[in-house]
């Protein structure tokens, strides 16, 4: 179900401070041309997909969205996706899946990420539980053929729920019904441990594995030896700052170092 090339290259757009958040000084148009920005960027350097994100929404919400950030999300998204040819995913922060799932299907989007799909996590935001059921039976109203992938064990967490990885894999793709997984560092841009990358392929060898954080040029080609696909935002920026746009330079040095041409 995860219309993505394998081994998959996912950019990260973080969105600027959309309206109504604490950090929310820009214009929408300022917010949009600078998400397009990146998009091409993206694009032009060859990678397969991007994934929207309201990352300068910071401090999170835990679960929902507030409107005015739901409707924002979605016009940044479809304007990605009728300016570029990327597949796109959409990431609803902290953890909003059914707001993901709806912008995706209003934009056709192929796949949403889900930090919290199964399990019950201590974070920043406070206590997040999974909540896969209402996200599965909400795809299925929708009628949607848009893709799930969860992370196990997300940064900027801690579980509550027994701590093995691999079991948390299991459940996360077996009971949570996860498409896909997705393995992180502990925090935003730091590197993923390759020994939970092994673990999580060894428990779920059914599902697509994607890299979450911490990827760079450097390190791109030895993850994907272990891995379906990378997600990196960060290793795109200069000075790894979130908040910087996509450098066109480091984009295309990621993809050649991918084996891309």
């Amino acid at each position: 179900m995860i219309d993505l090339p394998a081994p998959a290259l996912i950019g990260v757009i973080h969105l600027k401070a959309l309206p109504g958040t604490p950090a929310h000084v820009l214009s929408m148009d300022e917010i949009l041309d600078r998400a397009l920005a990146d998009a091409r960027a993206l694009q032009t350097a060859g990678f397969d997909a991007a994934v929207v994100e309201n990352f300068g929404d910071a401090p999170f919400r835990a679960t929902r969205l507030a409107p005015a950030s739901i409707a924002a999300l979605a016009i940044a998204a479809d304007r990605i996706r009728r300016e570029t040819k990327l597949r796109l995913g959409i990431n609803a922060l902290r953890n909003d899946a059914r707001s993901a799932l709806g912008i995706a299907a209003a934009v056709g989007a192929c796949f949403i990420r889900v930090n919290v799909h199964t399990g019950v996590y201590a974070t920043d935001q406070g206590i997040i539980e999974g909540v896969a059921e209402q996200t599965l039976r909400y795809r299925k109203l929708l009628a949607a053929r848009v893709a799930i992938l969860a992370d196990v064990h997300v940064k900027h967490a801690t579980p509550i729920h027994p701590a093995d990885i691999a079991r948390a894999a299991k459940d996360c793709a077996y009971r949570g019904l996860a498409d896909g997984l997705v393995v992180t560092g502990a925090a935003t841009g730091e590197a993923v441990d390759a020994d939970h990358l092994r673990r999580v392929r060894q428990a779920v060898p059914d599902r697509r594995l994607f890299v979450g954080s911490g990827a760079t040029a450097d390190t791109v080609g030895e993850l994907l030896r272990l891995a379906d696909g990378v997600i990196v935002g960060t290793g795109l920026k200069r000075g790894s700052d979130p908040a910087n746009p996509v450098d066109p330079d480091l984009a295309r040095a990621f993809t050649r170092a991918a084996g891309r041409p």
